[in-house]
C-alpha cells in the first residue's frame, strides 16, 4: 500500500515521510520476527537465498577449518561464523541454517511444515554446495564417522545430546514469546546460539566430529564418498530427535508455549514457570554444564580450548534459561542468592541445589559411560589443600558477586551481556586457577565430576571439602553485595520487593 501510495498522491515531503515510516516498520518486524521467524515483509527468494548463503557459509568455513588444520579453536570459528550469520541474515529468513531448527520450529508453528521443508531443501543445497566447494579449494575431503573407538551408540548420544543443545537454545533464545520479561528487541540471540557450537565441538568433536546439523552432516558425506558413504543417516536421524526432545523440553518448562498456537502464547493453563518448571530448568542448564566439563577434561591438556567451551556452556544456559528460574546452576549462586535476599523462600531454594546437584551427577555419569574416563578432584602436583582452598574461594566468590551485580539488581545495568559477564566468569577462573585446583567454582560441578571418579576408583569425599569452600564464597558474595549495594536495599524497604525486578527476582519469586 505505502509502495503505490507515495508513487501517486504524496508530495515530495510526503514521500519522504512514507520511506522513513516503511523503514521503520521494517525495522520493528525484523526485531519481533527475530532470528527463527521469517520477517513478513521478506519474499520467498529472499528468504530462501538467505537460507542458502548461511548454509552456504557454515559448511565452508567447517571444511576449510577441518581441512587446514586450525585445532582446538576450529569450534571457534565454526560459531562465530553462525553468530555472524544469524546476525546479518536472521531479519530475512529467521537464520535457521540447519534443518534440524527448522523441523523444532515446524513443530512449534503450525501450518509451517511446506516452508520448513523449502527451507530444509535450500539448506541442504548450501551444504553441499559449500564441500563441493572447499573440495575444488583443498582438492580433499574428510569422512563423516565416529572418531576411533567411537561407534554407533557413540554417535546416538552426542549428536542428540548437542543437537538438543543448539536446539534448545535457538527456541529459548529466539522463538519465545511467552513472558512479558522476556524482552523482544534482545541482541544476544545470535552470540547465544553460535557459542553452542563452540560447547559441542570442543566438548564432543573427538567423539563424532560435531556435525549437529543434517545439512552439514549430508555435505561432508557426499563430498567424500570415496571414503565410505552411510554415516550421514544415523547422523541425521539422531539430529532430528535431539531437536525433538528439544521442543519437548522447551514446551515443559515454559507453560504458555502450548503446542498449537501460531498466533501467540496460549491464554489457559500456567502463566508463570512453575515449581517444576525452574526445577526442570536447573536441572538442564547444570546438566549441559557439567557434561560439557568433563568432556572437554578427559581429553586432556592438548584441548586448550576447554575453559571457552566450558563458559560458553553458562553463557548459553544463562541466556536460555534466565528468564525460568533464574538461570542458577550451582548451589553457591543459590546460597549467595537466598544471602542477599533475592529468593524469600528456603524451600524453592532446597529444590533448586537438588535439582543441581542431580543434574551434575547424571552428567558425570553421561560423560563416563561415553568416554569410559573420568578425573580426580583435589590439589594438582605440586600443591597443597589451602591453595585449593584459596583458588577455588576466589574465584566462586567471583561468579557469585557477578551473579548478583548483573543479575539481581532492581534496575538491570547489563541488559544484554548479563549471560556473556557470568558465563566468562568461568573462564576467568578456569584459566587462572585450573592448574591448581581445578577450577569446579561449583558443587554441582564437584559433586558430578567427584561421581563420575567414583565409578572408576571408589573415591568419593573431595567433593566435600570443594563444596563446603565454593559454599563460604557464596555467602561471603552475598556479604560483599549488600555492602558495595546500599542502595539497592534501601529500594527495597521504600518501595516493595516487586519494584524493578529484574528476570532473577521474578523467576525466583
Amino acid at each position: 500500500f505505502w509502495l503505490k501510495l507515495k508513487g501517486t498522491f504524496l508530495s515530495p515531503a510526503g514521500k519522504a515521510c512514507v520511506v522513513l515510516l516503511r523503514r521503520e516498520a521494517t525495522q520493528q518486524v525484523s526485531a519481533l520476527a527475530g532470528p527463527t521467524g521469517a520477517n513478513p515483509m521478506s519474499t520467498s527468494t529472499e528468504r530462501y537465498i538467505s537460507e542458502f548463503v548461511g548454509t552456504y557459509l557454515l559448511v565452508f568455513t567447517v571444511g576449510c577449518n577441518v581441512l587446514s588444520g586450525s585445532g582446538a579453536f576450529a569450534a571457534l570459528s565454526i560459531a562465530s561464523v553462525l553468530m555472524v550469520s544469524i546476525y546479518a541474515l536472521g531479519g530475512v529468513s529467521g537464520g535457521h541454517f540447519n534443518p534440524a531448527v527448522s523441523f523444532a520450529l515446524g513443530l512449534k508453528v503450525p501450518g509451517t511444515w511446506v516452508e520448513m521443508g523449502i527451507y530444509s531443501l535450500v539448506q541442504f543445497v548450501g551444504g553441499l554446495a559449500a564441500a563441493f566447494s572447499y573440495l575444488g579449494v583443498f582438492n580433499q575431503s574428510f569422512n563423516l564417522a565416529p572418531g576411533a573407538g567411537f561407534g554407533f551408540a557413540h554417535v546416538a548420544v552426542v549428536e542428540t545430546l548437542f543437537t538438543f543443545v543448539l536446539v534448545f537454545t535457538v527456541l529459548n533464545c529466539a522463538a519465545t514469546v511467552g513472558y512479558e520479561n522476556k524482552k523482544q528487541d534482545n541482541q544476544f540471540y545470535g552470540l547465544a546460539i553460535g557459542f553452542t557450537i563452540l560447547v559441542g565441538g570442543s566438548a564432543a568433536g573427538f567423539i563424532t566430529g560435531g556435525a549437529f546439523n543434517p545439512a552439514v552432516a549430508l555435505a561432508i558425506d557426499i563430498s567424500s564418498m570415496h571414503l565410505g558413504f552411510g554415516w550421514c543417516a544415523i547422523y541425521i536421524a539422531f539430529q532430528l530427535l535431539g531437536a525433538a526432545i528439544a521442543y519437548g523440553a522447551f514446551v515443559a518448562i515454559r507453560p504458555r508455549e502450548t503446542p498449537g498456537t501460531p498466533d501467540g502464547p496460549s491464554s489457559s493453563g500456567p502463566q508463570e514457570p512453575t515449581l517444576a518448571s525452574k526445577c526442570i530448568a536447573e536441572f538442564i542448564g547444570t546438566y549441559v554444564l557439567v557434561v560439557t566439563v568433563g568432556l572437554n577434561v578427559v581429553q586432556g591438556g592438548s584441548n586448550v580450548a576447554a575453559v571457552l567451551s566450558i563458559g560458553a556452556a553458562l553463557l548459553v544456559m544463562v541466556y536460555s534459561l534466565g528468564d525460568v528460574s533464574g538461570a542458577h546452576f550451582n548451589p553457591a549462586v543459590t546460597v549467595a542468592v537466598v544471602c542477599a535476599k533475592k529468593m524469600n523462600s528456603l524451600g524453592v531454594a532446597g529444590a533448586y541445589m537438588a535439582s543441581q546437584v542431580f543434574g551434575g551427577v547424571m552428567a558425570g555419569v553421561t560423560y563416563w559411560a561415553i568416554t569410559g574416563k573420568s578425573f580426580p578432584l583435589g590439589p594438582a602436583p605440586g600443591y597443597g589443600w589451602a591453595s585449593v582452598a584459596a583458588a577455588e574461594f576466589t574465584f566462586t566468590f567471583l561468579l557469585c558477586f557477578v551473579v548478583l551485580s548483573v543479575a539481581c539488581l532492581r534496575k538491570v545495568e547489563l541488559t544484554n551481556f548479563f549471560g556473556l559477564a557470568i558465563g566468562f566468569s568461568v573462564v576467568v577462573g578456569g584459566y587462572a586457577i585450573g592448574g591448581i585446583s581445578g577450577g569446579a567454582l561449583n558443587p554441582a560441578v564437584s559433586i558430578g565430576v567427584d561421581f563420575a571418579n567414583f565409578l572408576n576408583t571408589g573415591r568419593f569425599w573431595p567433593s566435600i571439602v570443594y563444596t563446603i569452600i565454593q559454599m563460604a564464597a557464596g555467602v561471603i558474595a552475598a556479604v560483599v553485595f549488600y555492602i558495595t549495594r546500599g542502595a539497592e536495599f534501601e529500594q527495597q524497604k521504600e518501595l516493595g520487593p516487586t519494584y524493578g525486578a529484574t528476570y532473577q527476582e521474578r523467576a525466583n519469586a
